[in-house]
């Protein structure tokens, strides 16, 4: 690039990058919100919370880059083309392919990012949330107890806790069980803390007793230092973790396993969900070509850009929602997939043809007639 393109890619770079972080921290702050439960309900870490927080960062570019582009382009050359530098630059002879050019590179860079977040970055962050929440809901502690609350975790099993530290040990524990036989057994304890034995999971009690009425109606009371309480009966599943379409890569996307129930009776989901990973990223170029065409795709105007601006403000939102309800009529109809491409495409097109239906030599003519502007760049 030329001096001149350089300084307009960093006046188009700086606020871009300020509107994606503006905007990745109200998206994660959403988030966090969101998945707040994590640490009330199921008693995670802080490090869990922000693991599942930052995990969702590649998705959540993906969708803000475009919107970011948008507005930052709309600011920065509303700006430029108020002080008059954009005239400057066409009354230097500048085509006016040379003037959006930086603007289309960062684009195009933008593109290439949201390709590889769509493409490699989403999928793996989407699979290691899942996989943390397989964890979590597999953690027997969180499963078990509730501190302050009367839990049922299985059939005819009643427990209580006071509380659980942060060494996951569990005090005053209070646990009643109802056998098949018609029993029924009564545990207490001062502490307890789930471990695994022989690879099965126990609930190994400190400093307690249990009270258990016999058949014949004797109550039989015992006093212990350390009790074992079998937990494998309890815990038993056959769950095991899926991943959902979101969660693919193209390749199982495009390529499915058709041996596979599943996969056989979502193919056309699956497919729709593959075309939507390559043609997204395109929503960059389409953005920025609207929101050039927002200023550059009209006659000069000393008093702003207001109107305009806000009727391609509008158009880009429409684009936007179409090319999300055309994502969801492909979730039924495999045919429809091309067009998931050609929204983003003819509103490039459009955006192109705003800015180049217009004559450079107007631009000419005002600056011959404006000899108090302001130097390219000068403050």
């Amino acid at each position: 690039m030329r001096l001149i393109e350089r300084y307009l890619f960093r006046q188009l770079l700086g606020p871009t990058l300020l509107a994606t972080l503006a905007l990745v921290a109200l998206a994660l702050l959403a988030r966090s919100l969101s998945e707040f439960d994590v640490l009330i309900e199921q008693r995670q870490s802080a490090a869990v919370f922000l693991k599942i927080i930052g995990l969702a960062l590649p998705q959540l570019l993906g969708m803000i880059l475009p919107i970011a582009l948008f507005v930052a382009t709309l600011v920065a050359l509303n700006r430029l083309h108020t002080e008059q530098e954009i005239v400057v630059c066409f009354a230097g002879g500048m085509s006016r392919w040379r003037v959006i050019s930086p603007a289309m590179r960062l684009a195009v860079m933008a593109t290439l990012i949201s390709l590889a977040m769509s493409l490699w970055a989403a999928p793996w962050s989407a699979r290691a949330i899942r996989e943390t929440f397989f964890d979590m809901k597999s953690d027997l502690a969180s499963t078990l107890v509730r501190p302050g609350e009367f839990t049922e975790p299985g059939p005819g099993l009643t427990v209580y806790a006071q509380v659980i530290d942060r060494d996951q040990i569990i005090h005053n524990l209070f646990i009643h069980q109802e056998k098949p036989n018609g029993g029924a057994v009564t545990y207490t304890a001062r502490e307890g803390v789930i471990a695994e034995r022989k690879g099965l999971p126990v609930l190994i009690l400190h400093k307690g007793s249990n009270q258990e009425f016999s058949r014949a109606g004797v109550l039989q009371y015992l006093s212990w230092d350390e009790y074992t309480f079998d937990l494998s009966s309890l815990f038993q599943s056959d769950e095991l973790l899926h991943y959902k379409i979101g969660d693919r890569y193209p390749h199982e996307l495009f390529f499915p396993d058709l041996q596979q129930e599943w996969e056989q009776q979502n193919r056309v989901k699956m497919l729709s969900e593959g075309h939507w990973r390559l043609a997204s990223p395109l929503y960059n170029m389409a953005m920025m070509a609207m929101a050039l065409a927002a200023v550059i795709g009209g006659a000069f105007n000393r008093m702003g850009y207001g109107k305009r601006i806000a009727v391609v403000g509008a158009a880009a939102a429409v684009v936007q929602i179409l090319g999300f309800g055309v994502k969801a009529a492909c979730d039924s109809d495999v045919w429809l997939n091309v067009l998931q491409y050609a929204v983003p495409l003819a509103a490039l097109w459009w955006g192109l043809a705003q800015i180049f239906r217009q004559k450079t030599n107007r631009y000419i003519a005002i600056s011959h007639v404006e000899p108090s502007m302001t130097p390219l760049g000068a403050r």
